[in-house]
């Protein structure tokens, strides 16, 4: 790896800013290793959803990782009567850990305080949030930048002199070059930069050279530029306005960049600079819960014995008392030896509230009923000694991972349980948890043919000559190999071949971000001390900019409160029987259901060989759901 690196780039969108970057961040290292760049910044659009994913990846490879944001400043209030301008993009680079948590915290800030407004950031919360972080000052559509170019050079000397204040030593003015084909700068650059270096010059304030990276190299610029239009509505062939990028907002080699700024070295040798004054990497944390009780290990052995107990006097004993101490004792040291008491306390404590608000909760499924920890806890109800169901298939010292409990709550009534929980725990330590929609081969076909403007039929015709795998359509690539008709349309017609090009350049980029349906995740302290958070306009709950893989990673634990539609129907059939206060009778006056001695109004207590239930069943022979019998 070069050791006297000549430039560095600082500004660069991977996919993660959503329908707009096309770097794929998994090939980002290994294409700053192919050229010989030992450092390289990722400065997604107004989040940093894959601040933890890029500084592992890149650091595998050698790679130093540079964390940073484009984050959009409302730089200039409106007077009264007059419209608001929009806010502009600074880029700010985390150089330390103080410097990162200012930073996770003014991404949050961007999300949840803008009252529904763009996201965007007020210069009092840059101004509390700026230690440790470097400032660039955004370029030609920089908040200077725009100010320069409508003939604010006052406003733009007040605002430099705010954030230098701010910022100190820690301020760059920004440059970018982006020539057109004949070399002659765009207006904004033309119009902006002889501002920006006599400013710089008369403030004694450092140059820094950057390229607006948004796609990989120049060729990827046309499909880029559908991507943009899919993100905007927008067509590709249109007359009217649109935003519109440039061939040279691509990845390019120092080389090319020092030939862009052969007059200006000094801001190719800061980039170097800055990125040795940011010498900081996100670490994995281990798993953070909130402290259930003074002595964990004590509180849970207490209520599991207790409860045992419990279930031993109602459940017949099949097994010995004996047997049963013996597993539970034995899951208790499992538990302990792992560190998860205060996992399965937390767990019982909100399922122990949610049946004493009579909201239905599932018996449990998945690996978790094998715990007789749980089944004490009324975690689950189910019996693993009666079942003969394993614990080493839920925890196991030999394979260390978080236990993970799937309950399902009523579909009606989960948000009850969700409010509990940030009730006890503190609203800004309760989160969903981020998940991200990648634009796959189906659905890239039918965006790009609809900014291409084709036919809807064809486009839809083409569409479904793409075949399906198990849940998920193929790639454009297999399609080709695979389906000759879309081979024959690709050879018939040129804007079906542009189609499937361009659809092959952006398949599998992240197209937009949602909320994890089930996944919540509860800190010990304040959520964006420890990952950046992102509100969905659908929800009011904040959300996790980590997706449910890294934000584990992060130190956060997820727990899974499912939305389950069948007991709902359940409760509601009980309910109804309750307040009939009559049986349902068959055709012939015979009781299709009489419950059990003890059991009416508790769906639980049915056995599972009920005789009545299976003669339920067997008369409802003519019913569709059961025809053909038992």
């Amino acid at each position: 790896m070069n050791q006297n690196p000549k430039f560095i780039h600082l500004r660069l969108h991977s996919e993660y800013s959503l329908l707009e970057g096309a770097i794929r961040l998994k090939k980002l290292p290994d294409l700053a290793v192919a050229m010989d760049m030992p450092a390289i910044a990722v400065t997604d659009t107004n989040n940093m959803f894959c601040a933890l994913e890029f500084s592992e990846g890149a650091s595998k490879v050698g790679i130093q990782p540079i964390i940073g944001c484009q984050i959009d400043l409302a730089y200039d209030p409106a007077a009264p009567g007059e419209k608001a301008r929009m806010p502009a993009a600074l880029v700010l680079l985390a150089q330390s850990e103080r410097g990162y948590k200012n930073l996770m915290a003014l991404n949050s800030c961007l999300y949840l305080d803008t009252d529904g407004e763009l996201p965007q950031v007020q210069l009092a919360q840059l101004e509390a949030h700026s230690e440790g972080l470097i400032c660039l000052t955004g370029g030609p559509n920089g908040p200077l930048g725009q100010l320069l170019q409508t003939g604010q050079a006052v406003k733009a000397q007040a605002l430099v002199c705010q954030l230098a204040t701010t910022f100190g030593d820690r301020l760059y003015i920004e440059l970018q070059r982006h020539p057109g084909e004949d070399g002659s700068a765009p207006a904004a650059e033309r119009l902006s930069e002889r501002g920006l270096v006599e400013m710089a010059y008369a403030m004694d304030l450092p140059l820094v050279a950057t390229n607006d990276v948004y796609f990989p190299k120049t060729q990827m610029y046309e499909a880029h530029d559908a991507l943009i239009c899919i993100a905007e509505g927008s067509y590709v062939d249109q007359q009217e306005p649109r935003r519109r990028l440039s061939p040279q907002h691509y990845l390019k080699t120092p080389a090319e960049m020092a030939v862009l700024f052969v007059d200006l070295p000094e801001a190719l040798e800061n980039t170097v600079e800055i990125a040795q004054r940011c010498a900081f990497k996100v670490y994995k944390r281990d798993p953070i819960l909130p402290k259930f009780a003074d002595d964990e290990v004590v509180e849970l052995r207490r209520q599991s014995n207790e409860g045992l107990q419990r279930r031993l006097a109602v459940i017949p004993h099949a097994v010995t008392v004996e047997d049963y101490q013996k597993r539970l004792n034995f899951e208790l040291d499992i538990i302990e030896g792992m560190g998860f008491p205060g996992y399965f306390l937390i767990v019982a404590d909100f399922i122990s509230w949610t049946k004493g608000q009579n909201i239905p909760v599932g018996p449990g499924r998945g690996s978790g009923a094998g715990s007789l920890v749980a089944y004490a806890l009324t975690i689950t109800d189910l019996d693993p000694l009666r079942y003969g169901l394993l614990f080493e298939r839920f925890l196991n010292p030999e394979r260390v991972s978080m236990p993970d409990f799937d309950i399902d709550f009523c579909m009606d009534r989960r948000e009850e349980v969700i409010r509990y929980v940030q009730q006890k725990y503190g609203r800004d330590r309760v989160g969903q948890i981020i998940t991200f929609g990648a634009l796959l081969s189906k659905a890239a076909v039918r965006d790009i043919g609809r900014v291409l403007q084709m036919p809807y039929g064809q486009v839809d015709r083409l569409s479904k000559m793409i075949p399906v795998e198990g849940v998920k359509p193929v790639s454009i690539e297999k399609a080709l190999a695979d389906e000759p008709r879309l081979r024959e349309e690709a050879k018939a017609e040129e804007v079906v071949a542009r189609l499937l090009n361009y659809g092959q350049q952006v398949e599998g980029l992240l197209r937009n971000a949602s909320t994890h349906a089930a996944g919540v995740v509860i800190g010990d302290r304040p959520l964006d001390q420890l990952v950046p958070l992102y509100q969905d306009p659908r929800s009011d709950m904040p959300a996790t900019q980590f997706n449910m893989k890294w934000v584990e990673q992060a130190g956060l634990v997820k727990f899974d409160f499912l939305g389950l539609k069948t007991l709902t129907v359940i409760q509601n059939a009980v309910d109804l029987i309750s307040r009939s206060r009559a049986l349902h009778m068959a055709a012939d006056g015979r009781a299709l259901y009489a419950p059990s001695a003890g059991t009416e109004g508790d769906i639980s207590a049915i056995p599972l060989d009920d005789n009545c239930v299976l003669c339920a069943l067997c008369r409802c022979k003519n019913c569709r759901s059961f025809s053909g019998g038992i």
